[in-house]
């Protein structure tokens, strides 16, 4: 995208407003055009300058942000970021957003310590970039990053390389899924498609804590497969699928020919908690050629390296193809490194899966 990102900001909260302007006017790729108290100023502001993203508030007085959203789609779609407080109620109308048509969803900012503030920036920043980047006319019916704005660290700082040896073979199959921006309705279409008898699926998508809750009792409403927040100590079983918590790493362990997994702490991995890396690197070490890897739609490269692990450890690896991808960023860096075995459309994700669960 040629010039800078121009951004409209939509929030009832004047001081919301103004922390989210400085957060993202200090970005050099970044621009705002514009704020707005609820929907109604927006609407005057987009008959002046159409934006290339817009950050949206969910509660809002006059007009709730998911009714703005719904009829910003159906006249003129634009990327749309909604922001909301960390609660239970929110989460809920955040999966309603990404139902509507929301490319991602960001926490609002704390403000109460400079880490929380640094957090927030750059996160927010990159998640406008991605949402700007955003194909709208792939998102399947409709994501987050939490990102350190230190030094990008790797999977060493939560376990070591997996030993060159690959695993011996044994009769189940585990399915490790990497997503971010547009996953989470690709997630969807991939999981509605999947029997009951599936192999287990473990599954890091980019969302805020709280939000990855609401999103698994979402497709556990929608889905043959059992869906659920993985807790530590959560088997992986046939039929059932683990969603890594907001804001903790997941990680795949075998005991005997059995396998676990481990909800931990721990700094950010490639600038992301959880991070697909974690995940992918975990299932090199404890499944090897036991593994089905898969990279899919999101911005940066989370993954990536992860996959190319798995691939070395004999795990069978896929990317999502570009043309079916809202963005193109996680899986063109896993395709780039020779991480990704095939690479294949969203729509045949589901029956490859289902084949390398067969007994």
């Amino acid at each position: 995208m040629a010039g800078k990102v121009k951004v409209l900001i939509v929030d009832d909260s004047a001081s919301m407003r103004q922390t989210l302007a400085d957060i993202v006017a200090e970005d050099a790729e970044l621009e705002v055009i514009g704020t707005a108290s609820d929907p109604f100023v927006a609407a005057r502001r987009l008959q002046e300058q159409i934006p290339d993203v817009i950050i949206l508030d969910v509660e809002m007085p006059r007009m709730d942000g998911i009714t703005f959203l719904r009829k910003l789609m159906a006249q003129h779609p634009i990327p749309v970021v909604m922001c909301s407080s960390l609660t239970e109620k929110g989460s809920e109308t955040l999966m309603q957003a990404l139902d509507a048509g929301a490319v991602d969803v960001i926490l609002k900012p704390r403000v109460d310590t400079r880490q929380h503030l640094l957090e927030a920036r750059v996160a927010i920043c990159d998640t406008v970039k991605g949402a700007a980047r955003a194909r709208l006319a792939r998102l399947p019916g409709a994501g987050i990053r939490r990102i350190d704005s230190g030094k990008k660290l790797s999977a060493d700082v939560m376990m070591p390389p997996p030993s060159p040896t690959a695993m011996a073979r044994t009769t189940d199959k585990v399915v490790c899924i990497g997503a971010s921006t547009g996953g989470t309705e690709s997630l969807r279409v991939v999981l509605e498609e999947l029997p009951q008898d599936a192999p287990g699926i473990v599954v890091v998508q980019h969302m805020p804590e709280k939000f990855t809750e609401a999103f698994a009792r979402r497709l556990n409403s929608l889905c043959t497969v059992e869906v659920k927040e993985a807790e530590d100590g959560d088997a992986v079983l046939r039929g059932r699928v683990l969603i890594a918590p907001g804001n903790r790493h997941l990680m795949l362990q075998r005991s005997g020919a059995r396998y676990r997994v481990a909800v931990k702490d721990g700094p950010l991995v490639s600038r992301h908690r959880p991070s697909v890396d974690v995940l992918f690197r975990s299932a090199a070490n404890a499944a090897g050629a036991n593994a089905v890897g898969i990279i899919m739609t999101g911005m940066g490269d989370d993954g990536a390296r992860g996959l190319l692990e798995m691939r070395q450890a004999g795990a069978r690896t896929l990317a999502q193809d570009e043309a079916s991808c809202v963005v193109f960023g996680m899986p063109k860096e896993a395709i780039g490194r020779g991480a990704a075995e095939r690479v294949v459309p969203l729509v045949h994700i589901s029956g490859e899966i289902r084949r390398a669960g067969a007994p």
